[in-house]
């Protein structure tokens, strides 16, 4: 019988989180539920929540950075024991036939992977979110959380982690490459942490210098603040790589003006608003405009051993989830440093 579990839900666009509760589906053959421990807060949860992103289907509880252990598993489930130390990151399931399936890019599904929350469920429901107690997953779909994580401080890692983990890896930032982070935010002191760790020369491009001690302290070699124009003339042609982390407007053609030749712009945010883009911005030095998803479960896994090897983690904020509310308009004022965590005890 499916189990009854206390959460956070968004009843309308335009209202507050409230209590209520919510049913997980029994546990199948191959699949693992998870007590969760601790839900990292994203930006994604606010956009998607306030119907920002397109209509959805409410309640719905958010939250796709889940990080707990195992409570049960289902009679097939050859990977994960009762007791392991898990995470679910930003989707939990996709048609697993498809090209880039067979890939291992779940996360490209041409079909469409299916997304922790708001998405369709394979039986027909919405899913809902990490804001809860329990959740129940496919065991394809769960990562193990190496000892060397505090459970809190993993939490972030399966979103902002893996979000920005991925285009460095695939745009191969490492020694002798200069990455450039634009935010730091969530996922941008992320950013700065993975790319340094990755033996790169690491600047910060934010509005002010208002965060740059901390930009410093979590291994960015430089600083800059993009309200000051001096900045764009100081570093015209500089970047191999720059990883764009904003979930709002920047002048995209200015920061392309950064790039080398051949160098690469990646957005991983996702405003709600078209970013216009001149085409000689990109044609004049062979300069590449891009966009990257979160990564594969096989990406997510090898990205938490990453952080575990070189003593990496989110720098969190935890907090009860009667307090969520107050963390998203913080969040929305970016007011943290630099994710929020919900300690799901809290919920009982």
């Amino acid at each position: 019988m499916p189990t009854t579990v206390k959460a956070y839900a968004a009843t309308a666009r335009d209202q507050p989180l409230t209590p209520t509760t919510i049913e997980r589906r029994d546990v199948g053959p191959q699949d693992v539920r998870i007590d969760i421990k601790f839900a990292g807060i994203c930006h994604s949860d606010i956009h998607t929540a306030r119907g920002e992103w397109g209509e959805v289907a409410y309640p719905l509880v958010v939250g796709h950075e889940i990080a707990g252990t195992v409570a049960e598993i289902g009679s097939n489930v050859t990977k994960y024991a009762i007791g392991d130390r898990v995470g679910v990151g930003c989707m939990v399931n996709s048609c697993g036939e498809c090209a880039q399936c067979l890939k291992g890019l779940q996360q490209y599904c041409l079909v469409g992977n299916v997304g922790t929350y708001a998405a369709l469920d394979r039986d027909g429901t919405t899913t809902q979110g990490g804001y809860s107690q329990q959740v129940v997953v496919t065991e394809n779909f769960v990562v193990r959380i190496p000892e060397g994580i505090a459970l809190d401080a993993a939490a972030p890692l399966l979103c902002a982690g893996i979000t920005t983990y991925s285009p460095l890896r695939h745009w191969n930032a490492g020694p002798g490459k200069k990455v450039a982070v634009v935010g730091m935010g969530g996922l941008g002191h992320m950013a700065v942490k993975l790319a340094h760790a990755m033996g790169a020369e690491v600047t910060v491009l934010s509005q002010s210098l208002k965060k740059q001690e901390d930009g410093i302290r979590l291994g960015a070699d430089h600083y800059y603040a993009t309200s000051d124009p001096d900045t764009f003339t100081a570093l015209a042609g500089t970047f191999d790589l720059i990883i764009n982390t904003v979930s709002a407007s920047i002048d995209l053609d200015a920061h392309l003006s950064l790039l080398d030749v051949d160098g690469a712009l990646v957005n991983v945010g996702a405003p709600p608003e078209p970013l216009p883009v001149q085409i000689f911005s990109l044609i004049g030095s062979r300069r590449t405009f891009a966009g990257s998803a979160i990564g594969s479960i096989g990406e997510t896994q090898e990205m938490l051993d990453f952080c575990a090897e070189h003593g990496l983690g989110a720098e969190i904020e935890v907090i009860s989830a009667d307090k969520v509310n107050d963390a998203w308009e913080r969040v929305l004022a970016s007011d943290v440093r630099y994710r929020f965590v919900i300690d799901t005890a809290s919920l009982a």
